[in-house]
C-alpha cells in the first residue's frame, strides 16, 4: 500500500537495522524463571514425589536395594511425565503468547507495511489510528481528531485531544487511540518508554485462580489431610503388630500412595493448556485459560451487527437529495445536486479513511470528479464524532481562503441541526424509511457557511443546510443465519447490540432468520430506565440499537445480574469496556480495533462467528472430558485406597497384600489413562443439543460424586471377592496377590470404556475416533502380562502365574464390576426417549 498521500517515506531497510543494532527490540524487560526448573521445583514439592522419595531412602537403608532402584526409577518415570505433560501445557501456551503479540502499522521506505509490535525501532514512522493500542513513545507528525485515553499513565479517564503543537505532539506506549489518525516519529521503545520505566508490565500481573481450579486445588488438599490422617493410623497399627519401624513405615506409605488423587491438577493443567492449543489451531485465539473452562458455560451472546452479523464491507448504494426529493443510485448521478452531496459527504470524512464507509465516499468521489480538488484543501478545524445521536464536522481552506465545511452523521442529528421546514422533514423521513427497510445504514450530510477563525464550541452551533442522506449496503455474512441456528440448538440467546438504528437493524435481523427482531430498545431509552427495570427488558428484548459505550456495559451487567453467563462480541473502541466486563470476551481478529482485542479473552482469527460455535463446542467437549477424567480417577482410587486398609484393618490373612511397588504400577497405569485417553475424545453427538451447564456447577456434586463412589465400591468388592475366593482356595499371599491386581487392571481398562459417555452405551462409544484409546490399553495388557509371566519381573513384583481359570475369573469379576452402569445408561437413555 502507497503511503505517498502522506508524503513521509519513513526509514529504510539498513535504517531499520541500524536503529535495531543500537536500540534494540521494542520489549519491555521482566524477570522470568526458566520453565523447565520452574517445572522441576514444581515437581518436587508434589506430594506423590515427597512419598516414593522417602520410600526409596527406606528402601536403601533397610538393605532393600532392589526395590530402592525400582523406586527411584519411578521417581524418574513419574517426573518424566510431569515434565511432558507440563513441556507440552507451556509450549502450547507460548504459541498463544506469540499469536497475541500486537501489530503496528509503519511506514518503510515509502509503504504502508504491519510488522509485530516488538520489531519497531527508535525512528519509526508509526501510523496509529481509532482503536490502537500505542506500541512506543513518539512526536506526532500529522494527525486529524486525534485522541488518546492516557488513564494507564495518568488515571484520568477522559481522552486528551493531541495535535502537532509544540505541547500537545508526545504519545505513549501503552496509551490507546480514542479517536481519529495520526503518524508519529518513535522517540522511545521498550524500557526506554515512559511506560517502561515506571514499570508497568502486564507481565508482572498473576493470573486469579478460576472457581474451577479452586475447587480441584481444595478437593486434592483435603485428600492429602486424609492422606496423612490414614498415614499415622496405619503406620501405627502396622507397628504395634511388628515392632519394625520401617517395615510399618513402607506400609503406612503404601496407603498414603494409594489416596493421593495427584493426577487430578495434572489433568486440569493438561485439559486447558492443549484445549487452548486446540482452538488455536481452529482459528480462535485463546488469551486466558479461564476463558477455556467458562466457553462451554454460554447462556447469552450479544453481538454487534456491523462486522460481525455483516460483511463490514460498505459500498454507497443509494442517495437521496433534499432539492430533487428522489432516491437514487451512485452510478447513475446525473445532476449537480447529487455530485455536491457526494462531495459534502467525502470532505465530511476523514482526509485519511480507515472507516468503511468513509473508504467507500473517497472511492466514489473520485470515480465521480474528474477534477480532483483534495490536494488543494487543507484541514484547518475540525469537531470529532460526537453527540447523541452523533455526528463530525470538518473545516477545510485552500490556498486562496475558499472554505468548505462539512458534516456528516446519524440523519436525526442532521435533521436536528438543520432548518427545516415540517414538510422536508417529512419528505426526509420517508426517504429514510424506504432506505433502513432494505437493511441499508444511512448518514444524514448537511453544509454550513462561517466567516473568521471563531469557531463556535459546539459543531451544533453552526447553522447547517440539509443537504441529503447516503445510504451504505453491507451484505449479511452467508453462514450467519447457520451460525445463529447452531447457537439456538445449542440453547444459547443471542442479542444484537449496534449503534445501527432500529429500521436497518430489524431489516437485517429480518433478513438472517434472527429471533426477537420484532422488538427493540434504543440506548437512550435503555439508560431512562431503573436498575431493576434494565434487568427485566435486557431478558426480553433482542435487538438494541443505537447503543453507546455506557449502554452497552449497562446491557452485560444487567445480564450478569441476572445470572447469566455472557460472551459479547465486538470490534471497535466502543464495544472495549462490553467486551471486558462479560464473562467471555470475543474480539475479531481482522477488522478488530486494537483495543477490543486488549479487552476481549479471545479472537477469532478469520472474523467468522461461526468459530465461536466451535468455540462453545470445544468448551463444552473440554470440561465433558475432564469431568469425565476426574470421575474416572475417583472411581478407580476408592478400590485402590481399599484394597490396601480393609485386609489390614480387618486383620485378614494377608494383611498387606500390596506394596508401594504395586501402588506406583497402578498410578502409571492410571496417569496415561487419565490425561492422554480422555483428553483426546470427540465430543458426545448430543453436546450442543443440550443446554449451557450453570457456571457455578461443580465437579463434586452430589449426583456425580455418587456415581464415581458406587463404581468405586462395585470395584472394591469385586477385588475382595477375589481376595477372599483365593483365600478359600487356599492358594498362597503371591497367588491372592496376583488375582487381586489382576482384577485391578481389568477394572481399570473396562472402567476406562465404560467411562467415555455417561449416557451412551460402549458399544457406541468404542466407535469414537480415539487411537491413543487402543494404544494404551495394548500397553497396559502387554505390561501386565509381562509383569504376571516373566519370571524375573514377576518375582520381584511377588507376583505368580495364574492358570487359565484363575486369570478367566479375575477378569471376569473386573469386567462385571464395571459393566453393570452400562444398565444404568441404558435407563438413562429410556428416560430421554419418553420425553421426546
Amino acid at each position: 500500500m502507497s503511503a505517498n498521500n502522506f508524503d513521509i517515506k519513513g526509514l529504510t531497510d539498513d535504517q531499520v537495522l541500524d536503529a535495531r543494532k543500537k536500540h534494540g527490540y521494542n520489549q519491555l524487560a521482566y524477570k522470568k524463571e526458566s520453565g523447565f526448573f520452574g517445572a522441576i521445583k514444581s515437581i518436587a514439592k508434589e506430594p506423590m514425589v515427597i512419598l516414593l522419595l522417602v520410600a526409596a531412602s527406606i528402601y536403601f537403608i533397610s538393605g532393600n536395594t532392589d526395590d530402592g532402584i525400582f523406586m527411584a526409577f519411578a521417581i524418574v518415570l513419574v517426573a518424566g511425565i510431569s515434565l511432558y505433560q507440563d513441556s507440552r501445557s507451556r509450549n502450547a501456551l507460548e504459541k498463544l503468547k506469540d499469536l497475541t503479540k500486537p501489530i503496528s502499522k509503519v511506514i518503510r521506505n515509502g509503504e504502508i507495511k504491519e510488522v509485530k509490535s516488538e520489531e519497531l525501532v527508535f525512528g519509526d514512522s508509526l501510523m496509529i489510528e481509532e482503536g490502537t493500542a500505542i506500541a512506543a513513545d513518539g512526536k506526532i507528525i500529522q494527525s486529524n481528531d486525534f485522541s488518546v485515553d492516557e488513564s494507564i499513565l495518568t488515571g484520568e479517564s477522559l481522552s486528551v485531544y493531541k495535535d502537532v503543537a509544540d505541547d500537545k505532539n508526545q504519545v505513549f506506549r501503552g496509551t490507546t487511540v480514542a479517536s481519529g489518525l495520526a503518524i508519529i516519529t518513535i522517540t522511545a521503545i521498550g524500557n526506554e518508554t515512559k511506560l517502561g520505566k515506571i514499570g508497568k508490565s502486564l507481565e508482572t500481573i498473576q493470573e486469579e485462580k478460576t472457581p474451577l481450579e479452586l475447587q480441584i486445588n481444595n478437593f486434592v488438599k483435603k485428600m492429602v489431610i486424609v492422606g496423612v490422617v490414614v498415614f499415622f493410623i496405619v503406620w501405627g497399627i502396622n507397628y504395634f503388630q511388628s515392632y519394625s519401624f520401617s517395615d510399618s513405615l513402607i506400609k503406612a506409605l503404601t496407603l498414603a500412595m494409594s489416596i493421593l488423587p495427584e493426577e487430578i491438577p495434572v489433568a486440569f493443567t493438561t485439559f486447558m493448556a492443549l484445549g487452548a492449543w486446540r482452538l488455536m489451531k481452529m482459528g480462535i485465539i485463546v488469551k486466558q485459560m479461564k476463558t477455556v473452562e467458562t466457553l462451554g458455560s454460554a447462556t447469552v451472546i450479544c453481538t454487534d451487527k456491523t462486522g460481525t452479523l455483516t460483511e463490514n464491507r460498505m459500498s454507497l448504494a443509494k442517495i437521496f437529495t433534499l432539492n430533487s426529493g428522489e432516491v437514487s443510485k451512485p452510478e447513475t448521478i446525473s445532476n449537480d445536486e447529487e455530485k455536491e452531496l457526494i462531495r459534502l459527504a467525502m470532505w465530511a470524512s476523514e482526509p485519511i479513511p480507515f472507516d468503511p464507509m468513509e473508504i467507500a465516499l473517497h472511492e466514489v468521489y473520485g470515480n465521480t470528479f474528474e477534477s480532483d480538488e483534495r490536494p488543494n484543501f487543507k484541514l484547518v478545524h475540525e469537531y470529532p464524532l460526537g453527540g447523541k445521536p452523533p455526528m463530525m464536522t470538518h473545516v477545510f481552506e485552500d490556498s486562496t481562503g475558499k472554505r468548505i465545511i462539512s458534516a456528516k452523521g446519524a440523519p436525526e442529528a442532521m435533521i436536528k441541526v438543520s432548518d427545516l421546514s415540517a414538510a422536508q422533514k417529512k419528505q426526509v423521513n420517508d426517504a429514510l424509511a424506504e432506505l433502513t427497510s432494505e437493511g441499508y445504514r444511512v448518514l444524514g450530510v448537511g453544509e454550513a457557511n462561517f466567516g473568521g477563525t471563531d469557531y463556535p464550541k459546539e459543531q451544533q452551533e453552526f447553522p447547517f443546510t440539509f443537504k441529503g442522506v447516503v445510504a451504505f449496503y453491507d451484505p449479511p455474512k452467508k453462514n450467519i443465519t447457520k451460525v445463529l441456528e447452531d447457537f439456538y440448538t445449542a440453547g444459547i440467546n443471542v442479542k444484537i447490540i449496534t449503534g445501527d438504528n432500529s429500521t436497518t437493524t430489524t431489516a437485517i435481523a429480518k433478513q438472517v432468520g434472527f429471533k426477537g427482531f420484532e422488538k427493540s430498545i434504543s440506548g437512550d431509552e435503555l439508560m431512562a430506565l431503573s436498575d431493576e427495570s434494565v434487568q427485566k427488558t435486557v431478558g426480553d428484548i433482542q435487538v438494541f440499537t443505537r447503543m453507546f459505550p455506557e449502554a452497552k456495559l449497562k446491557i452485560i451487567n444487567a445480564l450478569k445480574a441476572n445470572k447469566e453467563i455472557v460472551a459479547m462480541i465486538g470490534d471497535g473502541v466502543n464495544d472495549g469496556p462490553a467486551i471486558k466486563a462479560a464473562h467471555i470476551g470475543v474480539a475479531m481478529g481482522g477488522k478488530g480495533t486494537e483495543i477490543a482485542k486488549q479487552a476481549s479473552s479471545l479472537i477469532l482469527k478469520e472474523d467468522d462467528l461461526s468459530k465461536l460455535v466451535d468455540a462453545v463446542a470445544m468448551g463444552r467437549k473440554i470440561y465433558t472430558n475432564l469431568k469425565k477424567a476426574i470421575q474416572y480417577i475417583i472411581s478407580i482410587h476408592i478400590p485402590i485406597i481399599l484394597t490396601v486398609f480393609l485386609p489390614l484393618a480387618l486383620g485378614w490373612l494377608y494383611p498387606n497384600i500390596f506394596s508401594p511397588v504395586h501402588i506406583i504400577f497402578l498410578e502409571l497405569v492410571m496417569g496415561p489413562t487419565c490425561s492422554i485417553i480422555y483428553e483426546n475424545e470427540p465430543m458426545e453427538k448430543n453436546s450442543m443439543s443440550q443446554k449451557p451447564r450453570a457456571l457455578t456447577s461443580t465437579f463434586f456434586n452430589l449426583k456425580e460424586l455418587t456415581t464415581s463412589i458406587i463404581q468405586g465400591l462395585v470395584i472394591t468388592a469385586g477385588t475382595l471377592f477375589i481376595y477372599q475366593y483365593a483365600v478359600h482356595q487356599g492358594l498362597n499371599e503371591e497367588l491372592t496377590r496376583t488375582m487381586v491386581f489382576t482384577v485391578l487392571i481389568a477394572a481399570n481398562i473396562v472402567l476406562t470404556l465404560v467411562n467415555r459417555s455417561f449416557y451412551y452405551s460402549i458399544l457406541t462409544t468404542v466407535r469414537y475416533k480415539n487411537n491413543l484409546v487402543p494404544l494404551i490399553i495394548g500397553i497396559t495388557v502387554l505390561i501386565t502380562g509381562l509383569l504376571l509371566y516373566v519370571k524375573p519381573l514377576s518375582s520381584f513384583f511377588d507376583f505368580e502365574p495364574l492358570n487359565s481359570l484363575q486369570i478367566s475369573i479375575a477378569i471376569t469379576t473386573g469386567f462385571v464390576s464395571v459393566i453393570w452402569y452400562e444398565g444404568v445408561k441404558w435407563g438413562k437413555r429410556i428416560k430421554g426417549a419418553k420425553k421426546v
